[in-house]
């Protein structure tokens, strides 16, 4: 089941399912294309499902096993509650969503022994990224994070970057703190968080884009990673997708299901 399967990230990731043959799409809930059959929605041959905007009647009516969630944070975290409760394993690609709304999830998910993923990216060249920025971390004195989406992403820093700044925290012993500067005009050294500084830029024609720059005595190091369309993000989620019935409790990252 997919819930947000009539927007941008939903449509792309449902086609893919649909093509998955080991996976059966049971169910899709969206407030827009009410009715419309998921299929016909991404350029397929109909496939029987209708599109819903009760999430407690697909759950009731389908019965399925996972729930793909692409909405906004405050939507995901209650579809999560919903799903959960009734034995569904959410996973969540939505961002946004704040630590104490995981905790509470992961709570939820251990008292009703179910199992939840919740990625930042589904990306597997994101996912590395990360896992190499945090691995350089370790040895050089300042990092920077660059992000760039399409102009219609609502949160900013991305999931991707906060996610990446907690790693790279992780590794350190002192925080990378970012070098005292007078701003000629407020933000102009973007935000900082867990340390580092991040900068936010929204542009159409994006997709998804993040760089992390180390610099040291003499050298620059950057890690890049470009999303040049959403299909990237399908071999995680079917990763994931996969693999969340065999777990319990939440697991924050898609790293977490890699071998790093």
């Amino acid at each position: 089941m997919v819930t947000g399967a009539a927007g941008r990230m939903g449509r792309e990731m449902t086609k893919g399912l649909l093509q998955a043959g080991d996976i059966e799409v049971a169910g899709a809930v969206d407030r827009v294309a009410v009715g419309t059959d998921i299929g016909t929605l991404n350029g397929l041959q109909p496939a029987g499902v209708l599109i819903n905007d009760d999430l407690a009647a697909v759950i009731k009516t389908t019965r399925p096993q996972v729930m793909v969630d692409f909405t906004v944070a405050a939507a995901a975290l209650a579809n999560a509650r919903l799903a959960v409760e009734q034995g569904v394993s959410p996973v969540i690609g939505t961002t946004g969503i704040s630590l104490e709304q995981l905790d509470e999830l992961h709570q939820l998910c251990e008292a009703r022994q179910v199992g939840a993923v919740v990625a930042p990216n589904f990306s597997l060249g994101a996912v590395l990224m990360m896992h190499f920025a945090r691995q350089a971390a370790r040895y050089f004195p300042r990092a920077e994070i660059i992000e760039m989406h399409h102009e219609q992403k609502i949160d900013a820093p991305s999931g991707t970057a906060l996610k990446t700044a907690e790693l790279m925290a992780e590794e350190i012993e002192t925080a990378l703190a970012p070098p005292a500067a007078e701003e000629k005009v407020a933000g102009a050294r973007g935000a900082t968080y867990r340390g580092l500084a991040v900068h936010s830029v929204r542009l159409p024609g994006a997709v998804a884009h993040q760089e992390v720059i180390l610099g040291g005595q003499g050298q620059l190091l950057t890690i890049r990673h470009d999303t040049i369309s959403r299909e990237a993000f399908l071999p995680g989620l079917l990763l994931a997708v996969r693999q969340v019935l065999h777990l319990k409790g939440v697991v924050y990252g898609l790293e977490n299901l890699l071998e790093l």
